[in-house]
């Protein structure tokens, strides 16, 4: 299992001897990667050499023991061997947690995006209304938030909303958000009082650092217009809204929150690069179709990785058939919401550990 870590502490010996280097030459990609990588190496290669101590103390001990004829301190040293083995099979189970590949995107910051889907208007509701549970879910972790863009419906609800939470956990956190939201609901919309199934669609992308992703200005095309909101009404007298276009994909962000012109295109920036970093890594793993599609799927009522029934006070998780009793906690983004999380990370890190 530990056939690689004598490579791994050869590799940390030679980054910690070049980091002074690394930092002063003065190129962030490479500080922000030998830092990562840093991260990564340090907890597993101390792990791993008070593994070899303790194993080198127990065959002192266990050697001590055979030569040792006074029968007191031989009670003595067997206490200790077991001690010590005890210790042992802890730093195993530490090293292969460790062991498992980290994700590449922790500590990024994260992109939200947030759409209405089957259901019409009620969906739209149903968007506002998961758009303000991760609001609450930042609030209460600590995180920065910050509402990109967005798009709102005539009844108050969102067509679409893109945000980006900052936070050293926010993407070991919300990556599990991805998909399909279904609920179950009255809608104001119902005058008579039956329930109503609806979903909304939730893609969660690592936000691209400008060193990830290089944009030719030759490969964008930039439209500006006159925002508009709800019905098609203009809401302001200027052309700050902004419509940037990646020509050699197609891909298209319009961002209209801001009055500012500039405000608007570095927001619009924003949300394009992370999605070109998205599909480069779609493309590098070799996946006939992008992550941000397989995240939404349809956007279908029966395609779900979540239910919200508010009848029954209820959110059940479909991917690992966890329920929590206390929807209004949990849309609120309060501790509910993290027993749910907490059950997907235990899931994959049993998958990973060949535990299920």
């Amino acid at each position: 299992m530990f056939e690689h870590l004598d490579d791994a502490e050869a590799e940390l010996e030679k980054l910690e001897a070049r980091l002074s280097e690394i930092y002063a030459a003065g190129d962030q990609a490479a500080a922000r990667d030998a830092g990562r990588r840093h991260a990564e190496l340090k907890p597993v290669v101390d792990a791993y050499r008070e593994y070899r101590a303790t194993e080198a103390q127990i065959a002192e001990a266990r050697t001590m023991v055979e030569g040792e004829v006074d029968t007191e301190m031989q009670a003595y040293l067997r206490t200790e061997v077991a001690e010590k083995e005890a210790r042992l099979v802890e730093l195993e189970a530490t090293l292969k947690e460790l062991l498992v590949p980290s994700d590449p995107n922790d500590g990024r910051n994260v992109i939200i995006e947030i759409r209405g889907a089957e259901g019409g208007e009620e969906a739209n509701l149903w968007a506002r209304d998961l758009f303000q549970m991760y609001e609450g879910l930042a609030k209460r972790r600590g995180w920065k938030f910050e509402t990109l863009s967005s798009q709102p419906s005539d009844m108050g609800g969102l067509r679409e909303v893109t945000l980006v939470t900052k936070g050293p956990d926010a993407w070991a956190r919300l990556k599990y958000e991805a998909g399909p939201h279904r609920v179950q609901r009255v809608p104001t919309t119902e005058s008579q009082g039956r329930v109503h199934t609806s979903a909304a669609t939730v893609v969660v992308l690592p936000e691209a650092e400008e060193v990830d992703v290089e944009i030719a200005p030759g490969d964008l095309e930039i439209d500006v217009f006159r925002s508009s909101g709800p019905g098609g009404q203009s809401v302001n007298t200027t052309d700050s809204a902004v419509r940037i276009t990646h020509k050699p994909t197609g891909l298209v962000v319009t961002c209209q929150d801001e009055k500012s012109q500039l405000q608007n295109k570095d927001k619009a920036l924003r949300i394009l690069r992370s999605r070109l970093l998205q599909e480069e890594r779609d493309r590098q793993d070799a996946e006939m179709s992008s992550v941000r599609r397989d995240q939404v799927k349809g956007g279908g009522r029966s395609e779900k990785i979540r239910t919200y029934n508010f009848k029954e006070n209820r959110v059940t998780d479909h991917r690992v058939n966890v329920t929590v009793q206390a929807l209004d906690q949990v849309l609120a983004g309060e501790k509910q919401l993290d027993l749910i999380v907490d059950a997907l990370a235990a899931a994959e890190r049993s998958e990973q550990l060949g535990e299920t």
